[in-house]
């Protein structure tokens, strides 16, 4: 419990930081917030309407003040109407807990804003059309890094310095070299274009798409093997390279020695012994790939047509529309925080040695 503590604590440390430097960092960028959501039918009026609602007629450190308001599960809230921290129908649910004076003090969830360019669309509910792809996308890439990575760094240790091993390494040094964006033109044009009739693959194509009438949507699952193969080429690679080395240094172990000596067979070595001590490079390498993979891989999902959180990032940046790029960059943040602190659980798990601290 305590180190639960501990670690929470740091967690909100970090994210309170991240949200203060994705806060002014955006709020530094040259431009009128009010004018960006407006596009070009904006006039005197409006903009002053649209600066009242959202607080942008305030000091920056106002409008730092009304941001941390929104994000808190617990935030203060005035009962005047003109006021930006007004509590909303429609804004966000809330149950409130008890009023001082003119100030009513409520539990929500964190509220990320409106969409600036898709007509006053939560932002919440941007990110949860297009996260889950996201998830899937990463996950499945992840399993194949995972399951391959781990066979084949196996084999490679098993088979030092033959030709097996040789090849495998060759595989994986190609695998690490070649950027994520030309693996998935490449893969793109020769299996959805040049192959489409041996395949059935398309060049692009989300979870997600409309039936041929254009009336219902309908998962379609081959869409996912060629953006989920090349999500999972570069940390496939790094996989087998940890799983190689770590293996070959466990096998130099006193231990190894002993079940070796007590008659027992290598596989009865590798699984009970050898593999689980070998996994603490791998387990961390997968963390920090499956976080980044969370985050959105932009090049992939933009590539492949897929609809994620990585495509969603890179639209908004394209029209300006920053509630969405600073709420994806901070559920990016709040990923990381979640999967490092399962990471280190996991590490009891694999070795008893490590002690939670």
């Amino acid at each position: 419990m305590s180190y639960l503590i501990n670690k929470i604590t740091y967690a909100f440390l970090t994210l309170f930081g991240v949200v203060t430097v994705i806060f002014f960092l955006f709020n530094v960028l040259p431009g009128d917030p009010a004018q960006m959501m407006l596009g070009q039918n904006e006039d005197s009026e409006q903009l002053a309407i649209v600066k009242q609602k959202y607080g942008f007629d305030k000091p920056v450190s106002t409008q730092y003040f009304y941001y941390l308001n929104d994000l808190s599960p617990i935030s203060f809230h005035c009962n005047q109407k003109e006021d930006y921290t007004f509590l909303r129908d429609g804004k966000y649910s809330a149950a409130n807990l008890f009023t001082i004076g003119n100030t009513t003090i409520v539990l929500k969830f964190p509220y990320l804003r409106e969409s600036f360019t898709k007509q006053g669309k939560k932002v919440s509910q941007v990110l949860a059309e297009t996260l889950p792809n996201t998830f899937v996308l990463a996950v499945s890439a992840i399993v194949i890094a995972m399951i391959l990575g781990i066979i084949l760094g196996i084999v490679s240790a098993l088979y030092k310095d033959q030709w097996i091993d040789k090849t495998i390494q060759i595989f994986s040094t190609l695998g690490m070299s070649v950027p994520s964006f030309f693996s998935a033109i490449l893969f793109a044009w020769f299996f959805g274009f040049l192959l489409h009739e041996y395949t059935n693959l398309e060049m692009t194509g989300s979870l997600y798409e409309l039936d041929d009438f254009g009336e219902a949507m309908h998962i379609k699952w081959k869409n996912l093997i060629l953006p989920a193969v090349v999500l999972g080429i570069r940390p496939l690679a790094v996989v087998i390279q940890l799983m190689r080395n770590s293996l070959l240094e466990v096998f130099n172990q006193d231990y190894i020695r002993t079940a070796r000596a007590k008659g027992l067979s290598e596989f009865q070595i590798i699984k009970k012994h050898a593999v689980k001590n070998a996994l603490n490079p791998v387990v961390t390498a997968i963390s920090g790939w499956f976080a980044s993979m969370l985050a959105g891989a932009v090049f992939v999902e933009y590539i492949f047509g897929w609809n994620g959180l990585g495509k969603e990032i890179v639209n908004a940046l394209n029209t300006l529309d920053l509630p969405v790029i600073m709420g994806a960059v901070l559920v990016i943040a709040v990923l990381f925080v979640i999967i490092n602190i399962f990471v280190d659980l996991i590490y009891v798990w694999l070795d008893p040695k490590v002690k939670l601290k």
